[in-house]
């Protein structure tokens, strides 16, 4: 069996660029964060971005559990691999994982600093320090049952070789925030949260005040209730839901949690008194068909 690595600091790009390194080097499994993947689905392991430490996901990436360990040795046994790519921060990170992987010391080792630019690992640096966006090397529907919650966005990339005759092939990634945090594990209270929302919710133009923002958390997931008044606006639709796309990114980009679902409640109209008059009809016909109350 023929073992390749890609060493790199963590953030730098590694699962971004595994599945182009495999493609080129004809590697049909790669083994990234405890996770064993080929192509588009996992084959066996548990993800080192389901743990609520960073802590905790670096012993998960290398194996350091016997059952997981195991369960990975017994499918690499079944599945008999020619070529296999481990993703590691460091040479001796690598040779761990194939270790207890049951694999042979690997025999190739690929630096992200010789097969990415700087300017891509920058890239990759700044979105997981200011983000704490991941990727994985699967397609969007391999991980959504793993990750409720938690994915962001697929990413789609065409890779090819470079002499002829060989068409492009498409390859799926999968953006996602992990359960654990840049910071570690920590605690915001739910009133603070709330005023944020609260916050969030009334700069966006159109709406006048929140009246008041709910927080129901269910583990690291957060769902909001909130009631706003909005200012009279003839696309009133458009206001919530740019309210609701708002609060629900910065949400998560400030708190690292992950925002389920936000439901906005519109329960009134502000009128500034000196246009009640000209409004007075379009005020009338709102009121009667929303039977809102207007103040």
């Amino acid at each position: 069996m023929e073992i390749y690595t890609l060493i790199g600091a963590s953030g730098t790009g590694k699962s971004h660029l595994a599945p182009l390194l495999a493609y080129q080097y004809e590697i049909n499994y790669i083994l990234d964060d405890g996770l064993l993947i080929t192509r588009d689905r996992v084959l066996a392991g548990y993800s080192a971005k389901r743990e609520r430490t960073r802590f905790g996901a670096i012993k998960r990436a290398i194996l350091n559990d016997h059952r997981h360990a195991r369960e990975i040795r017994e499918k690499l046994a079944e599945i008999k691999p020619e070529k296999l790519l481990i993703l590691a921060t460091s040479r001796r990170m690598a040779q761990l994982i194939a270790e207890r992987a049951g694999l042979p010391e690997p025999q190739y080792y690929l630096d992200i600093k010789d097969v990415a630019t700087p300017k891509s690992i920058q890239t990759a640096l700044t979105i997981r320090g200011k983000e704490n966006c991941h990727a994985l090397p699967l397609p969007t529907l391999a991980i959504k049952k793993d990750f409720p919650g938690y994915l962001i966005d697929p990413w789609l990339s065409f890779f090819g070789r470079s002499h002829p005759g060989k068409k492009k092939v498409a390859v799926e990634r999968s953006i996602i925030r992990p359960i654990y945090s840049s910071l570690g594990s920590f605690f915001i209270a739910e009133h603070v949260i709330s005023g944020l929302v609260a916050y969030i919710a009334g700069e966006i133009p159109g709406v006048y005040k929140t009246t008041r923002a709910e927080v129901i958390t269910s583990g690291n997931d957060l769902t909001f209730n909130v009631d706003l008044i909005l200012a009279v606006n003839p696309d009133l639709v458009s206001v919530l839901q740019t309210a609701q796309q708002a609060i629900k990114k910065q949400v998560e980009l400030l708190t690292g949690f992950n925002v389920n679902r936000v439901n906005l409640n519109a329960k009134g109209l502000h009128v500034p008194p000196a246009e009640v008059g000209s409004l007075q009809p379009g005020v009338e016909k709102i009121r009667k068909l929303a039977q809102l109350d207007i103040s």
